[in-house]
Parts: C-alpha cells; sequence; structure tokens
C-alpha cells in the first residue's frame, strides 16, 4: 500500500513538472545565437506586427516572460528573446503575434480568456481569504453543512482557474500552428532543415500553459475529495 501511495506521489509529481521541464529543455536546446539569422526575436515581431498592419501593437522587452498584453497591445518579449537572433527567439516572436493577430481578428477565444481572467483575478483575491477563514469557521461552526458549503465554495473558486487555463490552451495552440508557424514557413523566414526545431519551440510556447492546468485540476480534485 505505501508503495502505490508513493507510486501516486510521483506521477502526480511527473504529470505537473515533466511539461514544465520539457519546455524549458526545448526552450534552451534552440537558443544557440544564429549569425545567419537576418535579425532578433525583437525585429522579427516588429517586422511581423508591420507586414499585418496590426496598427497601434507595439513590442517591448520585458523581464515577466514573453506574452501579449491585449489591454496595452503591446507583444513583450523576454530580453533573451527580444535582443537574441536564436530559432527560439524568433519563433517565440511569431506566436507572441500571433495572439496580436487573434486579437486584431477579434477572435473569440482570446476574447473570452482575457474575460475569464478578470474574473478569475477577483475569484483569486476571495480564496486568499477563503482559504484563510474556512479552517476558523469550521472549528466554529462544526456542522456537517458548513463543512460542505466550505467545499463547494473552494471547488467553484478553483474551477474558474481550471477554465481559464482549459480556455488557454487552444488559444495558444491557434497562436503557434495556425498563426506562427504558417508565417515562418510560407514567408521563407526559416530554411526547410529549421523548420522542426521551430515547430518544436511552438508546440512548447502553446504547452506552457499545460502545468498550470495539471496543477489547477489536481487541487480541484483535492476539494472534490473533501466534498466527498
Amino acid at each position: 500500500m505505501a508503495f502505490l501511495g508513493l507510486f501516486g506521489v510521483l506521477l502526480i509529481l511527473a504529470l505537473v513538472y515533466a511539461p514544465q521541464f520539457w519546455v524549458g529543455h526545448t526552450m534552451r536546446r534552440h537558443s544557440d545565437e544564429r549569425p545567419d539569422f537576418p535579425g532578433t526575436g525583437g525585429e522579427m515581431a516588429q517586422h511581423l506586427v508591420e507586414r499585418f498592419e496590426l496598427s497601434g501593437v507595439g513590442v517591448e522587452m520585458t523581464d515577466k516572460g514573453d506574452h501579449y498584453d491585449p489591454e496595452a497591445r503591446v507583444v513583450r518579449l523576454s530580453q533573451a528573446n527580444y535582443q537574441g537572433a536564436s530559432l527560439t527567439a524568433v519563433a517565440v516572436a511569431a506566436h507572441e503575434v500571433g495572439h496580436a493577430l487573434q486579437h486584431h481578428g477579434g477572435e473569440r477565444g482570446l476574447a473570452l480568456r482575457q474575460k475569464l481572467v478578470g474574473v478569475a483575478m477577483t475569484t483569486d483575491r476571495i480564496a486568499s481569504v477563503f482559504f484563510i477563514a474556512a479552517p476558523v469557521l469550521a472549528v466554529l461552526l462544526r456542522t456537517p453543512a458548513a463543512m460542505l458549503g466550505m467545499a463547494v465554495i473552494g471547488i467553484g473558486l478553483l474551477g474558474v482557474r481550471v477554465l481559464v487555463h482549459l480556455v488557454t490552451l487552444p488559444v495558444e495552440y491557434d497562436a503557434s500552428f495556425n498563426k506562427a508557424l504558417p508565417i515562418l514557413r510560407e514567408g521563407g523566414y526559416l530554411a526547410d532543415e529549421d523548420l522542426a526545431g521551430a515547430r518544436s519551440v511552438l508546440k512548447a510556447a502553446a504547452f506552457t500553459y499545460v502545468a498550470a492546468a495539471l496543477t489547477s485540476v489536481l487541487n480541484l480534485a483535492r476539494w472534490i475529495r473533501v466534498l466527498r
């Protein structure tokens, strides 16, 4: 029985951390500077913004990770990808511009994600108060109904975050494989021998949120066990 418990813990850790490890490994594997590339990731992003006439969209360097900010309408790249001329830098730049293209086209997936992110920020604040107060309330009330009510609230709060991640995954996939990869392939930005590497980087970019999604699902599962 102890062996099964240990195996279960190791399996959960693998499910949560394996995607994160794979993403980092893939990004690093293709991060070597390429003197044959004509520009950096930041220059690629700026070029694509101008090519697709994404009016009002800027490109900036950030220390908070590569992302597209729909509120500010800015493609933000890490220093390594903004200033670097690597396969990772070029592919990630194209991926983030892919989000800008989603925004420019008014695609529902990105719009829904943004709405849910706003809701999730509110529920996260409520959750922080709830998880502090819940043990105290449980001791004071000492009734099964109170415990059941708190479990339902906890599941509801965590469920919003899970929903955000579930909506995010297809949005990320679309930015990588319906936007960035066709741009890099059909635009002739990469040689044929580099497209396989670019595909790996774009897959990693799309899978960035998988570990977070799995963590949210596991947290939700814990609450469901409490409810049962």
